[in-house]
């Protein structure tokens, strides 16, 4: 682990903390803890002063095999979870601090919970969300992190391999994301997720029940991590003769993807871009099945910042060198299934790099 790559973010979060007036974060989202940590830990508990050294809690016997792990030096054990609230509410008053940051997340962890035990316990403390801050910083990736990606990338590109390989008529969906899934975890993926639709589904947990149609559409969703940082990758696959609509829908999405990766430049606002998707869409005649929300971040999360998809107001983000993109994100809802064609891509300042393909 290089440390150095560590404090520099964490140096360069507390000059945003002391920008804000804000005394010092705790953290408790899974990804930004491994951002600011260099690795996983289930109940992640990061507390990281305006200035200072950051300070990590774990439970009993836990701190030996972190700091092998991590490079943050201070680490507390606990026991029981009160006394995991109780040395928060220490750090806090021994610091004196009076704002503290917490990231109003939607990751398991950032529990609202937790959110309301902290404010009963805090209660002269005025809490501030910093999502926004850790969400900023994470956007624009560092080349140790693009070269992590990278190396997810290729694991992906593996498993849409297989899943090509295994998906036949009568095969349940449950079956399919197996085999893709033992190929990904073999390859190094820790936390892969695997998608796959028979039926009318953007992005569907694989049923056992549902299984492919001699003539129709299967739609696979790839997602690989490789030292927490993820790739993402889509593909749509006609069984047998679905008929024509499904034919050209897989053929206008084609040229879509073209488009948006002509579009996609440095400068640009994502925003634009969907305008022009929506437009070629609707020419085309499928802009009834166009889902908006042509891209999205990747990153220590397979959808994080921008994040136009779910958060509306990110749309006027401008694509900037080093952010990581998935593109194109947004199916074509057919009777038939969800046509997808979705890769991940590297902005820099000569173009788009693909890590998918």
């Amino acid at each position: 682990m290089n440390e150095e790559i560590f404090r520099r973010r964490v140096r360069r979060f507390q000059e945003e903390l002391r920008k804000r007036d804000i005394d010092g974060a705790v953290i408790r989202t899974l990804s930004s803890f491994i951002y600011f940590t260099g690795t996983k830990w289930l109940r992640p508990s990061l507390l990281i002063p305006a200035e200072g050294e950051p300070k990590v809690l774990v439970v009993r016997n836990e701190a030996e095999e972190f700091k092998r792990r991590s490079w943050i030096e201070d680490v507390e054990e606990y026991q029981k979870v009160e006394d995991l609230m109780a040395s928060v509410v220490t750090w806090i008053h021994t610091n004196g601090m009076e704002r503290v940051g917490l990231e109003f997340g939607f990751e398991r962890d950032a529990y609202l919970a937790f959110l309301k035990m902290f404010q009963r316990l805090n209660p002269t403390i005025d809490v501030v969300d910093i999502l926004d801050v850790t969400m900023s910083l994470r956007m624009i990736k560092d080349e140790w992190e693009l070269e992590q990606i990278r190396k997810a990338g290729k694991i992906a590109k593996a498993g849409m391999e297989v899943a090509e390989e295994v998906i036949k008529p009568g095969k349940s969906e449950l079956e399919i994301a197996a085999e893709i899934m033992r190929e990904l975890m073999i390859r190094g993926s820790e936390d892969p997720k695997v998608y796959v639709s028979t039926t009318p589904r953007a992005h569907a947990e694989p049923f056992r029940d549902l299984k492919v149609k001699e003539n129709g559409v299967v739609t696979v969703v790839i997602g690989t991590d490789y030292n927490h940082y993820y790739a993402n990758i889509a593909r749509t696959f006609i069984i047998g003769d679905p008929g024509a609509r499904v034919k050209e829908a897989m053929k206008v999405k084609e040229e879509a993807y073209k488009l948006a990766l002509e579009e996609t430049k440095i400068g640009v606002s994502l925003s634009s871009v969907e305008k022009k998707l929506a437009e070629f869409f609707r020419a085309r005649g499928f802009a009834n099945e166009y889902i908006t929300g042509y891209t999205h971040g990747v990153g220590l999360l397979i959808e994080e910042l921008p994040m136009p998809t779910i958060i509306v107001q990110t749309r006027a983000q401008k694509v900037q060198e080093n952010m990581v993109l998935s593109i194109i994100h947004a199916p074509l809802m057919l009777p038939e299934g969800s046509i997808k064609h979705e890769d991940t891509y590297i902005v820099k300042r000569d173009g788009l790099e693909k890590v998918t393909g």
